[in-house]
């Protein structure tokens, strides 16, 4: 492809093994109290939700791992891991547009992670305030663009 390099993507440590549950890791720097709770999906990671911590708003989803959700808890900055890239990326860090931490959160089946947040800038990679913005599938309890029967 033109513009890509053949240089082998970089693999951290810690990155998720497929499959394998991340808990048990050694290099984990996560709480092993927390880390026990988690349920990964197959290859190790959790969709991680960031909402706006004001307004509601849902921003973006996200994939950590044992080791991006350390350093969200212990950051106060959004970590996620790139599956595309296969490394860690803290967001902001290229863009400008920054997720400040302010609670975070794991569902009744510890199966996702809620990161509220002060997002600076635009939260998804085209620019968009969020990335549920432009491709709206149903609205106010009909489909977009349809007028519902009376």
């Amino acid at each position: 492809m033109v513009g890509m390099t053949s240089k082998p993507a970089r693999r951290p440590a810690t990155a998720p093994q497929g499959g394998a549950s991340r808990h048990g890791d050694p290099s984990s720097r996560l709480d092993p109290e927390i880390a026990a709770r988690l349920k990964r999906s197959p290859d190790g990671l959790l969709p991680a939700i960031a909402q706006q911590y004001d307004t509601g708003e849902v921003l973006m989803l996200g994939w950590m791992d044992d080791e991006a959700l350390h350093r969200t808890l212990t950051t106060g900055r959004c970590t996620y891991w790139s599956r595309s890239r296969r490394e860690y990326w803290v967001k902001g860090d290229t863009s400008g547009h920054f997720q400040w931490v302010k609670s975070v959160a794991l569902d009744c089946d510890a199966d996702t992670v809620l990161v509220k947040v002060d997002q600076v800038g635009a939260a998804c990679h085209t620019g968009a305030r969020t990335c549920f913005d432009e491709d709206v599938l149903l609205k106010d309890g009909g489909p977009a663009g349809s007028v519902t029967d009376q």
